[in-house]
């Protein structure tokens, strides 16, 4: 009896072993997917930053041109220049430089590899996204009202938290244009409540047309957008739940679509 006792022992430990190894690989398994969805979502911003770049940097370029072509013509015309308009055209000159300089740095701090946790400003993080987007918004005649109730710190990746940040408010402006919405407006206020800091975007494309809002933060999903990679907003929830700790909820409200990002501001990893 005592033998059987030991066998029955030894033969359940040895499924639990099985069965231990089975779940460490379903989570390995599960791990490797996230890393490829992430990397996949990376790639499709990347896209949608290029393309944003070289919107961002017409208008300098042009500015620029227009700057120096009158000074162009009269150096030709051998015509005398005068001191004070080539001092205006080099200060202006450097302002659009450093305008393209900024424009440069917040693209390499959303395309940063730096996976270290800091502590950052939202309002920063806002206006780094709002430059990225800033030129398709205004070529799409999207009105952008940003309100601080407050202006809370928070401690993440600075660049997962600006392709969050992008990923939604370029949800937004698609469905804005998709929907060929009059006025379209995108709304974005900062707070804070306790030690809680709250990013919540709104718009007025119609609201979210699902039976289960939760649906959209599905992998894959495509509602209404022919080119999407259906990953972004899922992404998104993944980083500010998994990686902040925080949690990023979607609601219909008013004639619109809300999104609230929130983040704990006492946790460091």
């Amino acid at each position: 009896m005592r033998q059987t006792k030991l066998d029955e022992f030894i033969e359940l430990e040895e499924q639990n072993k099985k069965l231990e190894k089975k779940v460490q690989k379903e989570i390995e398994k599960n791990r490797q997917k996230e890393q490829i969805l992430f990397h996949q979502s990376k790639l499709a911003s990347m896209g949608e930053m290029l393309s944003s770049i070289s919107h961002q940097w017409r208008q300098p370029l042009m500015e620029i041109n227009s700057l120096f072509l009158p000074i162009e013509i009269k150096l030709r015309g051998k015509k005398s220049i005068d001191n004070d308009e080539v001092l205006e055209a080099i200060s202006k000159l450097n302002e659009i430089t450093k305008y393209m300089s900024n424009t440069i740095n917040d693209f390499r701090n959303f395309f940063s590899i730096n996976k270290e946790s800091i502590k950052f400003n939202l309002s920063t993080q806002i206006n780094s996204a709002i430059n990225i987007l800033s030129t398709s918004l205004k070529d799409n005649n999207i009105n952008l009202e940003i309100i601080v109730k407050k202006n809370p710190e928070v401690y993440g990746v600075k660049s997962e938290y600006s392709q969050v940040l992008i990923n939604i408010i370029n949800n937004a402006k698609e469905m804005l244009i998709y929907r060929k919405i009059k006025n379209p407006l995108i709304k974005i206020t900062i707070d804070k409540k306790e030690d809680i800091a709250i990013i919540k975007i709104e718009d007025n494309a119609g609201g979210i047309k699902l039976k289960n809002i939760d649906d959209v933060f599905k992998p894959f999903y495509t509602n209404e957008k022919k080119d999407g990679s259906g990953i972004g907003l899922f992404m998104s929830k993944l980083i500010i739940e998994k990686n902040m700790a925080g949690m990023l909820s979607a609601e219909n409200i008013n004639n619109g679509a809300l999104f609230t990002i929130q983040t704990p501001q006492n946790i460091k990893k």
